[in-house]
């Protein structure tokens, strides 16, 4: 395996987190613009074939274009902002259409749905109508059009896999406190409590995949639970939590599941600061991977950064984003990514993803926070 610390963060560790607050904050920003600049420079897209991972509006960009808006509003960065408006505006502020691909399930896939939580910042920072109009006449097609209700992971027409918890929610919850409308918020406590019931297992305090994993086990004879996917939830729980009204009397239950789940994760760190693919089995999947790591790291400084949980964690954020520095090229490409799958594959340091871009300034600005 190449040497993971590159000469260009050797130097931000050695005036890390242990400095002074404004030189960390500084080094924090840098570190976040050369990623930023980087991605945003060597950002392509499809326009036919598998639109539903790699289109403009694909949940994989939808990601990403999170990141760049809480960094760019964290920051002040206007190139940030001015960006993200030409993606809006080039792809109309649509939500992805019914793709001959998935014919049958893609108006209700928690996936499409992605894309709107970018749509709905930018209109809660601009209020511009068309930033809106979309993403309600999706959701509530979704909401007076019952779908399938079968749970089994062969139906995407319900949210039967862990994922989907951090894709779909949160656009409901934003349409409720922009709309006033707590519909929105009732459709989506439902439907969540369904995949939690289905997938949560209460012993491990962690989230399968899918219900085709229930009964595997991994190599070392541990159930299998997979690390980006815990923290697809944990970020998701984090983005309904950011919506839902401090008097909601669903929020209770997302602070809850929020802390159970952070426990549990923050006790599955490995020594070398990073989650691993595989959260119980880490030895079977040695490599790195920062797309994990990032949600994780996102959901952990969040929590303690609004006193959902409490400063015993902070050693553990802090050897993560130390780590995640560590996969970072003297360009800002940030390597280690996990390709998409079910499955985990192989991932090496020239592995990138939009997405892991997205999950990394996410959990930077939250790291900018938790220093003041």
């Amino acid at each position: 395996m190449k040497p993971l610390l590159t000469p260009f963060l050797a130097f931000l560790l050695l005036v890390n987190l242990s400095c002074s607050g404004n030189k960390e904050r500084d080094n924090i920003k840098l570190v976040m613009k050369q990623v930023a600049n980087w991605q945003m420079e060597n950002f392509t897209y499809k326009t036919e074939g598998n639109l539903h991972d790699y289109g403009i509006d694909a949940w994989t960009n939808g990601v990403l274009y999170l990141g760049i808006f809480d960094w760019a509003e964290a920051t002040g960065d206007t190139l940030g902002h001015k960006w993200l408006m030409s993606i809006g505006t080039e792809n109309n502020w649509t939500i992805p259409a019914n793709f001959a691909n998935y014919p049958k399930y893609s108006l209700y896939h928690a996936d499409e749905l992605c894309v709107a939580q970018f749509y709905l910042s930018m209109y809660g920072k601009y209020k511009q109508p068309e930033m809106l109009a979309s993403v309600r006449q999706r959701a509530d097609w979704i909401m007076h059009n019952p779908a399938d209700s079968s749970m089994s992971y062969r139906n995407k027409q319900q949210w039967v896999w862990c994922d989907a918890l951090f894709m779909a929610p949160p656009v409901y919850a934003q349409l409720s406190d922009i709309t006033g409308n707590t519909a929105y918020l009732d459709f989506m406590h439902e439907n969540f409590l369904k995949t939690y019931h289905h997938l949560y297992d209460k012993e491990a305090n962690l989230f399968y995949r899918d219900d085709s994993y229930l009964g595997k086990t991994e190599a070392n004879g541990e159930k299998i639970f997979w690390g980006r996917g815990n923290g697809w939830v944990l970020a998701g729980i984090i983005n309904i939590l950011k919506q839902i009204p401090a008097d909601s009397h669903y929020r209770p239950y997302y602070t809850s599941l929020f802390v159970e789940l952070a426990a549990r994760l923050s006790k599955l760190q490995n020594a070398d600061g990073f989650w691993h693919a595989s959260l119980l089995d880490p030895a079977s999947y040695p490599s790195p991977e920062t797309s994990a790591t990032a949600l994780i790291t996102y959901g952990l400084a969040y929590g303690v950064n609004n006193k959902l949980l409490n400063s015993s964690y902070i050693p553990t954020i802090k050897k993560a984003w130390e780590a995640l520095l560590t996969a970072i090229d003297t360009n800002g490409k940030l390597g280690y990514v996990q390709p998409i799958g079910a499955d985990p594959k192989k991932v090496t340091r020239e592995m990138t993803a939009v997405y892991g871009t997205g999950a990394f300034l996410m959990a930077g600005v939250e790291m900018l926070k938790l220093l003041e």
